[in-house]
């Protein structure tokens, strides 16, 4: 065998197949869950989720936290809302963001836990 890993045949354990195959989400299910990740390829949106992780805050104190003008502060945070990932309210003339629900701290906490083993 020198490095030919292919298969030539259809199908040796239909049973498998079939079984993982009715666990299967559906096509846009899957493209949906890479739009999700590709919302984790980027440092500053790590950053900025993980910061309200910590708690709520405004544009003006994650630019200072984070070292970054407001402006790229608002640019990081409008595609983290549009991929439903943080959530705002305002008070005054102040918005103030969170993280959406816990299931965005499940997944950087998770993920935090694995680079650190």
């Amino acid at each position: 065998m020198s490095g030919n890993y292919t298969c030539d045949c259809e199908v040796i354990h239909e049973e498998v197949v079939n079984e993982v195959r009715s666990k299967m989400q559906s096509r846009d299910t899957y493209l949906q869950l890479s739009s999700l990740y590709k919302m984790f390829g980027d440092g500053t949106r790590i950053q900025i989720l993980h910061a309200l992780e910590q708690g709520e805050m405004c544009v003006c104190d994650l630019a200072v936290l984070l070292g970054i003008t407001k402006s790229a502060v608002s640019h990081q945070l409008k595609a983290l809302r549009l991929a439903n990932l943080v959530k705002f309210r305002k008070e005054a003339q102040i918005v103030y963001y969170s993280l959406a629900d816990d299931h965005v701290k499940l997944i950087i906490d998770m993920g935090l836990e694995h680079i650190s083993e």
